[in-house]
């Protein structure tokens, strides 16, 4: 009998080029954008200007209609319109927390849905996107790891979800006006709804996009990859995306991670931070984030404190303390603040920042942990296994 090769979660994506439409040029690469165009007849030695002329119109004046591509000839504007669309994903509901923070219900291919956070700061502000719809590693504080997974995100709709994010904050230049405002999606963290690594590309491609010169123009380092532990991929990240990195590791001993990140159980603790420690960027100017969910009882400990600066000694890093944001159902309580302020205390002492995370959101389900979509009934809280309380 023929063996059947495993699904893997690439299989789960979308095709770019869908058979039953024209090819969005969003969330194409430059080479990608520049390809279709020579092969729908665009001459090879016009091709790469005019894929760099769409590229600024979409990218750094926000334009999604042809026609106002204003410096392309006509008749190549209506070639554009017969061969290609530029399509986002659309926001179907937004919601505005009491501290500013807006939350986007959006629709993608297929009736899916996703959410997007934008975080406002007093000279910046932070949008926090999603590469997958649902998750499947299940970590048992996370509400949106209560969702299945259902397929991995297109670049398009990654990079997209910049775009509208952009369009909802009227961040685009106004034609004919020299006016420089100040810039209010100032940082992109990958910490939405999905395990960024499980869809390498798909990210790669949408954060290539997101930092180009000549279009969205977001540093590298104004780029945050959160990932829960994908080993294999970590090292990729910092070759072929380059932004920094921040670790979702929540507990100091494989007995607790086993049940909070379940993944630990494929790559421990020492796995994990042995790869850490040969990350090809690390350095004093940029470290590691790791990230700390604070469970009352479960890893809030100060023999926890002490075992977690013995775990990362020697690694280049900062503690984000996150006070964990309670869902319906939780299966969890949140740390006391005294017990929180404690804890970084332990970590700032030996020589470690430690910044308690201020929650935002709450009031709309947008904190941290909080994703999930509307249309998702699926409920597993339940079914979470009590967790030891581990010993010093």
């Amino acid at each position: 009998m023929q063996k059947i090769a495993p699904i893997t979660q690439d299989v789960l994506t979308l095709p770019r080029n869908s058979l039953d439409g024209p090819q969005n040029l969003i969330g194409l690469t430059r080479k990608g954008m520049r390809d279709v165009l020579i092969r729908t007849g665009t001459p090879e030695k016009q091709a790469r200007m005019r894929a760099g002329q769409i590229w600024q119109w979409i990218y750094a004046k926000g334009v999604r209609d042809f026609d106002a591509m204003t410096n392309l000839a006509k008749t190549y504007r209506a070639e554009l319109k017969n061969n290609f669309v530029l399509k986002v994903p659309r926001i179907l509901t937004k919601q505005v927390s009491e501290d500013g923070t807006r939350k986007y219900l959006v629709r993608i291919e297929g009736g899916h849905e996703v959410e997007v956070v934008y975080i406002p700061e007093n000279d910046r502000g932070t949008l926090c996107i999603s590469s997958q719809v649902g998750c499947t590693l299940t970590c048992s504080f996370c509400h949106t790891g209560t969702q299945r997974l259902v397929r991995n995100l297109t670049s398009a709709e990654i990079v997209g979800q910049i775009l509208l994010a952009r369009d909802d904050l009227a961040q685009w230049p106004i034609p004919s006006v020299n006016i420089r405002e100040p810039r209010l999606l100032s940082n992109i963290v990958l910490m939405g709804m999905g395990e960024p690594l499980y869809n390498f590309d798909n990210v790669r491609d949408a954060m290539k996009i997101a930092m180009d010169p000549e279009g969205i123009c977001l540093s590298r380092r104004r780029i945050t990859l959160s990932t829960s532990g994908v080993v294999p991929e970590i090292a990729k990240t910092a070759e072929e995306i380059g932004c920094l990195l921040a670790v979702s590791f929540h507990a100091t001993t494989d007995e607790v991670r086993d049940k909070l990140v379940p993944i630990n159980k494929k790559w421990n603790i020492a796995t994990l931070l042995e790869t850490l420690r040969s990350y090809p960027k690390l350095s004093n100017s940029e470290r590691i984030t790791f990230e700390y969910v604070m469970l009352k009882d479960v890893n809030d400990s100060d023999a926890d404190a002490r075992r977690l600066i013995k775990l990362i000694q020697g690694i280049p890093a900062k503690i984000n303390l996150i006070p964990f944001n309670e869902w319906p159902g939780a299966p969890y309580q949140r740390s006391d603040w005294k017990r929180i302020r404690a804890f970084s205390d332990i970590v700032f002492a030996a020589g470690y920042a430690s910044p308690i995370r201020t929650p935002r959101g709450e009031d709309i389900m947008a904190a941290c942990g909080q994703l999930k979509s509307a249309s998702e009934k699926v409920k597993k809280s339940s079914m979470w296994p009590k967790i030891p309380t581990p010993t010093a």
